[in-house]
């Protein structure tokens, strides 16, 4: 069997899923220990670099409150009678392993690069967890191969029938050609489905703290050969979903979110406003 490595993105974001149960305090966000089971990191993980509590705050609470708040809107696409789910850019995402009586009711698409889909894979039999029945891989490289719609197809996904689709801590990744063609495929899915896609603010938008955590994250990116390529103020994002056929779109910002989420903490945690999301239907 051909060797296989996850993209360490992707491990970084379920390890960071992981320190929020173990250094945020209750009552937590989201619950996911199934990222790190997966991952496998060694004994010393919490003492990387990039696992510091205090410096990865709120890049480990953006990334539970935007998993959160999609998982919440999957739970509301379900009680609507929306049978399909996709994620893009899915990584080692655990929704259909942890959230067991929604994923009974819905087909859950992971799209991803093709290496660490099948390490993903492998891992899964090899911890005894095994594919769920209703979870379909989908490898795709979105830069080299624009049509992953395609790739669904061919995956079992109905195109004629309404979906919700997830694309989170992704964007930022990729070229504005190819998120629009991102965009542009999801509007031609089936009336009444529903993106939820996270995006960057610009740097000049952000409070000075927030800026210097933006360069560090930028930094980061670019030493592990993943450079973030796009920004968007939240007028570009509804201008680029207009521009590509989506409609009744709206910016859901971190503080929108912090209210949703964080509102009579003791403990005081709240959300930083540098990674708004677009919500809008077909």
């Amino acid at each position: 069997m051909q060797k296989t490595i996850p993209d360490n993105t992707a491990v970084r974001v379920a390890l960071w899923r992981a320190l929020h149960l173990q250094v945020d305090a209750p009552p937590h966000i989201l619950e996911d220990e199934l990222g790190l089971q997966l991952a496998g990191p060694e004994a010393s993980w919490q003492q990387r670099p990039d696992m510091n509590p205090e410096g990865t705050r709120q890049a480990r609470l953006s990334i539970v409150t935007r998993a959160r708040f999609v998982e919440d809107l999957v739970a509301a696409a379900v009680n609507r009678g929306v049978q399909q789910y996709v994620i893009l850019g899915a990584g080692l995402d655990t929704f259909a392993l942890r959230q067991k009586e929604l994923s009974s009711k819905i087909t859950v698409y992971e799209i991803d690069e093709p290496n660490t889909q099948a390490w993903k894979e492998q891992r899964l039999i090899a911890l005894g967890l095994g594919i769920p029945d209703r979870l379909r891989f989908v490898p795709v490289d979105f830069e080299k191969n624009a049509n992953w719609l395609l790739s669904l197809k061919n995956a079992g996904f109905d195109a004629s029938s309404p979906a919700i689709i997830a694309c989170t801590g992704v964007s930022m990744y990729l070229t504005q050609e190819a998120i629009l063609g991102m965009l542009q495929q999801v509007a031609s899915l089936a009336p009444h489905s529903t993106l939820a896609m996270s995006f960057l603010l610009p740097k000049e938008l952000l409070h000075p703290d927030e800026q210097h955590l933006l360069e560090m994250a930028m930094k980061g990116a670019a030493a592990a050969g993943t450079p973030f390529l796009s920004f968007f103020t939240p007028e570009q994002m509804l201008e680029l979903s207009a521009k590509a056929g989506l409609r009744n779109a709206e910016i859901v910002s971190g503080s929108d979110l912090s209210g949703k989420y964080f509102a009579g903490r003791a403990d005081g945690l709240s959300l930083s406003n540098a990674e708004p999301i677009l919500v809008a239907t077909t």
